[in-house]
């Protein structure tokens, strides 16, 4: 693999990008940064040899990450909760004909998995929250802030069967926590009262049990035998 080739699959090949993070929840501030996430598709020729393109790609630019499509969709059947947040992003930077059939599959990939995985992510950061408060004192407010608006996420993903990531009316009440200005156990009664909401919304979903795995692989299916019947672009620098 030539030292320049992951910065050149996400320079020439990708197919969606969008800003993530703060700008696309709706809690950006003056002081926040720009999180680029992207989805490249490695022209199929590249997988003939023992030296397999990257799975991801972080960079070129700072702030920027991106996965190969066929990853990208193996974390998205997983209900991975940063993946799927991508695809519902309201801040799509550049996107070409796959991107857009790529994002008709947002509803393919979501599944009563979203209950498992989300709340796992939020248990385990939680854990860390509560370690840095007995070391420290106090939790680290940002991350707060955003498990707090993971698990309303999961909530409404549940209660709807629709991921949606801007906070809208909760903007104030999160900036408020990632300030610093709402106790501790404030917080913790918060965190405890959506998951306990999210256990409930499990029960009574309307998202089917597994994701629509065949229609996924029948996308990506078709782009790898495009990418094989077209004469790939020069992988070189320019």
């Amino acid at each position: 693999m030539t030292p320049d080739l992951p910065d050149l699959l996400v320079r020439d090949h990708t197919v969606y990008s969008c800003v993530m993070g703060s700008r696309a929840f709706g809690l950006a501030t003056s002081a926040s940064d720009t999180d680029r996430r992207g989805v490249f598709v490695a022209p199929t020729e590249l997988f003939w040899h023992f030296d397999k393109p990257p799975t991801h790609v972080e960079g070129p630019a700072e702030e920027q990450f991106s996965w190969e499509l066929e990853r990208f969709c193996e974390l998205a059947l997983r209900a991975n909760p940063n993946i799927l947040e991508c695809l519902h992003s309201p801040l799509v930077e550049q996107i070409d004909d796959t991107g857009r059939e790529l994002l008709t599959l947002r509803e393919a990939f979501l599944s009563r998995r979203a209950h498992e995985t989300f709340t796992g992510y939020a248990v385990s950061q939680r854990r860390k929250l509560e370690a840095d408060v007995r070391v420290h004192g106090a939790p680290r407010w940002k991350h707060a802030m955003h498990l707090l608006r993971l698990l309303t996420s999961c909530r409404d993903l549940l209660r709807t069967g629709a991921l949606t990531i801007d906070v809208g009316e909760e903007r104030d009440r999160l900036l408020a926590v990632k300030r610093g200005e709402v106790p501790w156990p404030q917080v913790e009664s918060r965190m405890t009262r959506l998951a306990e909401e999210c256990e409930r919304a499990a029960g009574r979903t309307p998202l089917p049990a597994e994701p629509d795995r065949t229609r996924v692989a029948d996308f990506l299916f078709r782009v790898r035998r495009e990418s094989a019947l077209t004469r790939p672009r020069a992988l070189r620098a320019r």
